[in-house]
């Protein structure tokens, strides 16, 4: 399991390269196929795998030793419990099903025990469950690891930190990356000791969790319906067709919904599968929500669902097979909470809809548009929400939805709870339109597309930077703006911009750096047949003038 010969310098640079936001994520196996992904050197080893498992440990037993937690929680309903100090830290350790998980759980679990951690290995879990198991009745185990690269391609895996006070911020996990190199190059580095350690080694309590997760989502959706006559059982007659994506979310069928008296024909690609060989499992993926449309109409369901890897991600088909992911998932989970939370503010991501924000707006709540990024959105939303603003949902177009009542956590499987249960409210007071007729009234674009604008790899934050920048002020040149292109009010990342396309009709453009990536995202969307073309023929005649030796700009030629 060694490094090699490498310099401190060299060693710190690719554990931060691991970073991916408030997640590690890296290259954990040589990829198996040319299709699977870019061949690209493994990066997330056993070792460096081991020594981020061991900073987490140490750096848990400060935080609970002094009173801290991993993220501010006051006003978000989460446990305020803490340790003193004394005692062996309890830590949870659970996986997806890829194919590096096991060997990177071995290795986990070896340094949290070197660290004199009590170690319980979860298995196969998800990640909102591996949150779960520090507030549940029972467990409530002072820190979780989860290893998971969500929908990426099979050779990734990754690593998330959970206390009962929530998930480690972009901030922290810097830290944690920070202070696992310093230790993996000090005389205390887990390589030096690892053969005695294996030889050593006690197994750790194995605890089977997703039975427990699965009976507190149970009993949340008996709570919900609240069924006049079948209370244990509300969900029988309905038809429920699940895609787990061969990810983690298989039980989410045998576990929840047939236990509540769902018939569950027809679910598909259940069964764990680290290569997933059936399609990328990722909700916004065209793909998966084809293979979810083409079950629920074979098998005549009420309703689609089709989750992520590890399920903290989910979308959904209705029984005429509508999708209802990205705006109309958020315009849907909108309605259902305004209903309970009158003129709530309801926190997005930057690339929604105008239509969204004026159906929030019909429903007397308020339309909050904020940054790309599942953690971004949720701790804007808990930042709202300590400051007395009502703020009982935070959602992004991706799936990544988190309701206060659920801790803030970003969890599929709950927000599959809350559509289902007002599927069947819908139906016991006689409404039989689907949950498509909730969103009769949603304003969708005529057009719209994503495109991603490649930059040079070895600049692309200083070109990113300069280009949406140059951007910015082009559109705020009263001599070189486009006639009825103007900044909106609102911008926390990138620019989005305004576009008059007449009539009363408006469609925008957003320019922003990718979170994680070497490139430029483009959104545009338009309310006119024709207006994404026109759109983007001007912003590519600008960018082409004075960035097309640095910008790759061919995404949008399939439109121009």
């Amino acid at each position: 399991m060694g490094m090699g010969a490498r310099t401190n310098t060299e060693e710190l640079e690719t554990y931060l390269e691991l970073q991916n936001g408030s997640d590690v994520r890296g290259v954990a196996m040589e990829a198996t196929t040319t299709t699977t992904s870019t061949r690209l050197p493994v990066n997330l080893t056993q070792e460096r795998a081991a020594e981020i498992a061991g900073a987490f440990a140490r750096w848990l037993r400060t935080r609970l030793a002094t009173g801290g937690a991993l993220a501010s929680s006051s006003g978000d309903g989460r446990a305020n419990g803490s340790r003193d100090g004394g005692g062996q830290l309890r830590i949870a350790v659970g996986r997806d099903p890829r194919l590096s998980g096991a060997a990177l759980s071995e290795a986990v679990q070896m340094a949290l025990a070197l660290e004199d951690c009590e170690v319980y290995d979860l298995g196969l879990c998800t990640t909102p469950a591996m949150f779960m198991c520090t507030v549940l009745p029972g467990h409530e185990y002072d820190g979780a690891l989860m290893l998971t690269a969500s929908h990426l391609p099979p050779d990734r895996n990754g690593m998330k930190f959970f206390t009962r006070h929530g998930g480690a911020n972009k901030k922290q996990v810097k830290q944690l990356l920070e202070e696992a190199c310093a230790h993996a190059q000090s005389p205390q580095g887990y390589a030096a000791r690892w053969s005695s350690a294996a030889a050593s080694h006690a197994s750790p309590a194995t605890v089977d969790f997703l039975p427990v997760y699965a009976a507190f989502l149970c009993e949340r959706i008996r709570q919900n319906v609240n069924h006049p006559t079948e209370y244990a059982t509300p969900l029988r007659g309905l038809h429920i067709v699940v895609d787990a994506g061969n990810g983690s979310a298989g039980f989410f069928v045998h576990q929840v919904l047939q236990p509540l008296g769902a018939c569950t024909d027809g679910s598909q690609f259940l069964e764990p599968d680290g290569t997933f060989p059936n399609h990328v499992p990722n909700p916004e993926a065209k793909e998966a929500i084809e293979a979810t449309t083409a079950a629920v109409q074979q098998h005549g369901a009420d309703l689609g669902v089709v989750f992520d890897t590890d399920a903290d991600r989910c979308g959904f088909v209705d029984a005429s097979g509508e999708a209802l992911n990205r705006n109309r998932l958020i315009a849907l989970m909108a309605a259902i909470v305004l209903r309970d939370h009158p003129g709530a503010t309801i926190l997005t991501d930057s690339v929604t809809s105008n239509g969204l924000a004026t159906f929030i707006e019909s429903r007397g709540g308020r339309h909050f548009r904020y940054r790309k990024g599942y953690k971004n959105v949720i701790d804007k939303a808990m930042e709202l929400n300590d400051a007395g603003i009502d703020c009982p949902l935070a959602i992004e177009t991706s799936g990544h939805g988190a309701l206060r009542e659920n801790y803030m956590l970003d969890d599929g499987a709950y927000l599959a709870v809350k559509i289902i249960s007002e599927l069947v409210r819908q139906r016991l007071r006689g409404n039989t339109g689907g949950l498509s007729a909730m969103l009769a009234d949603l304003p969708e674009p005529r057009e719209a597309s994503e495109f991603r604008l490649r930059l040079p790899l070895d600049r692309y934050k200083q070109e990113g930077a300069r280009i949406v920048q140059a951007f910015h002020d082009w559109v705020v040149d009263g001599n070189a703006a486009p006639p009825g292109w103007r900044l909106e009010r609102e911008n926390y990342e990138g620019w989005r911009v305004a576009v008059d396309e007449g009539n009363g009709r408006a469609g925008w453009l957003l320019l922003r750096p990718s979170l994680h990536d070497p490139l430029l995202p483009l959104n545009v969307e338009s309310e006119c047949d024709g207006g994404l073309r026109t759109i983007c023929r001007t912003f590519y005649q600008w960018a082409q003038a004075r960035f097309g030796d640095v910008l790759d700009l061919s995404p949008l030629q399939r439109v121009l």
